[in-house]
């Protein structure tokens, strides 16, 4: 059975809410970000230095943070769809304030899934390269 990958119109969709991910993400919206990650206890998202599992424990931790991101451009994305109601974002980044020569490259991944109330991410991964 093939899949439809990258439909046109669902590949805009998901572009769209992770571009308003993004900047929820550098804008310090916290309400806007436990919206986009699924409202379950089978939501998990592995930080930096840190494994959260359940869309509670996600929204604690964001809470306590005295804010979510510094600024970062990105280097590369890569958004893929695959049929109607399920997606993959990739991320490549740097910080803003990291010098241009510096190795350091950070890397999101996000699994995306179309649930009743919209798109939201249902497993994520973020981590920087040396």
């Amino acid at each position: 059975m093939p899949l439809d990958i990258n439909l046109p119109d669902v590949l805009a969709e998901v572009q769209a809410v992770f571009a308003r991910y993004e900047a929820a993400l550098v804008g310090n919206q916290r309400e806007v970000l436990d919206e986009l990650f699924w409202n379950s206890p089978h939501t998990l998202r592995y930080g930096f230095s840190e494994n959260h599992y359940g869309h509670a424990d996600i929204a604690a931790f964001r809470a306590s943070l005295p804010q979510q991101s510094p600024p970062r451009e990105l280097l590369r994305t890569v958004i893929t769809t695959y049929g109607r109601d399920f997606a993959t974002a990739n991320v490549e980044f740097r910080r803003e304030g990291s010098p241009s020569g510096s190795r350091q490259i950070g890397r999101q991944s996000q699994t995306w899934l179309r649930t009743p109330e919209g798109w939201r991410v249902v497993a994520a991964h973020v981590s920087l390269l040396d």
